[in-house]
């Protein structure tokens, strides 16, 4: 065991260079530094133990230029990789951590962080949950799928959703949310054993394979006879375009994501915008973090449902931060079923 003060070996992920296209395993490369265990003298800085770290789609934007950096900065070719987490902490100059603590927050992809700039962290109280949890159900992605589904959406009981990428971290939850209020919830997902999960353990009411549907419209003409009134976009491309044609009047879409395009270096035009005109669609797109001061009721909300059964999460676990890289491109072909989680080391 590592003591206070003493440097030790650092294992770390970096980005090799920007990528264009699909990215590769070879884009990251792993690597060992050296950091000291301490915090700087006069610091506010804060010095972690990385868990846990998710691999969310969009970490893909990240690593390209573009043309939002303010709002999606890029990563640093070269430099670690940074994304969401679960750490434990070491040494602290700021007065709301001490060590010992346990907190959620934008993290690096390695053993040790000593993160400037805390004050975007959450502390987390000690429960009953998984500490992985934090990660995705009550971090980031849990937050996402509230955030869109109660705030963005404005949902009535009885409406007619439907929720793409529905096994992902985000949309597994939108589908439990919709059904606790007693929508109607429908979910697409690129694989049969997904599309099973979705009925099975999620409670959809029903849900399909894109992958084996030619014609992507007369699908959702099959689920949705009446159309739709909410959809939970985190896709993109051909469905969002599918989706605009069974909107019903005043449906709302929330964007939350648009995975099918982050690999694509001339983006799929979307060609049935005119139904937002005439069916007057309200479509918004969100940024979680312009939501966490909603945190803490959100995390009386959820906490609920979990310990009451209500809510079901399934995790995907991959060990060892060597093998973050898989799991991360992963997320592009389907690899995972449910949250990705990279386990740095267990308490």
């Amino acid at each position: 065991m590592a003591k206070l003060g003493e440097e030790v070996s650092n294992k770390q992920i970096i980005l090799r260079d920007y990528v264009s296209g699909f990215p590769k395993v070879s884009d990251m490369a792993f690597k060992t530094s050296t950091i000291r265990l301490q915090v700087p003298q006069g610091s506010k800085a804060v010095l972690f133990k990385n868990l846990y770290l998710s691999c969310d789609p969009y970490m893909r934007t990240r690593m390209k230029k573009h043309e939002f950096p303010n709002y999606v900065p890029p990563f640093t070719p070269g430099s670690v990789i940074s994304g969401y987490g679960v750490a434990k902490v070491l040494d602290s100059g700021h007065p709301d951590f001490k060590e010992g603590d346990l907190v959620w927050g934008m993290t690096g992809w390695e053993e040790y962080s000593l993160i400037t700039k805390p004050e975007t962290l959450f502390k987390i109280q000690p429960t009953d949950v998984p500490l992985s949890y934090y990660t995705g159900i009550l971090g980031m992605p849990g937050m996402s799928a509230y955030a869109g589904f109660y705030e963005v959406c404005s949902p009535k009981k009885g409406e007619c959703v439907f929720v793409s990428a529905a096994s992902g971290a985000v949309g597994q939850l939108v589908g439990q949310f919709a059904k606790l209020m007693g929508c109607y919830v429908v979910g697409s997902a690129g694989s049969n054993h997904k599309v099973e999960l979705l009925k099975n353990k999620f409670g959809f009411d029903e849900a399909f394979n894109y992958k084996e549907e030619n014609n992507l419209d007369a699908a959702l003409k099959r689920y949705f006879p009446k159309g739709i009134d909410i959809y939970f976009e985190n896709v993109g491309g051909k469905m969002l375009d599918a989706v605009l044609l069974n909107m019903k009047v005043h449906g709302r879409i929330a964007a939350c994501g648009m995975i099918s395009q982050y690999n694509l270096e001339q983006p799929e035009g979307v060609h049935n915008l005119v139904s937002v005109v005439f069916k007057r669609i309200r479509m918004q797109g969100f940024l979680v973090f312009d939501y966490f001061h909603l945190y803490p009721q959100f995390l009386d909300f959820i906490m609920k449902y979990i310990k009451e059964g209500k809510i079901v999460y399934v995790e995907d676990t991959v060990e060892g931060l060597e093998n973050g890289p898989a799991a991360l491109i992963g997320l592009f072909t389907g690899r995972n079923v449910g949250k990705q989680v990279v386990v740095v080391a267990r308490e």
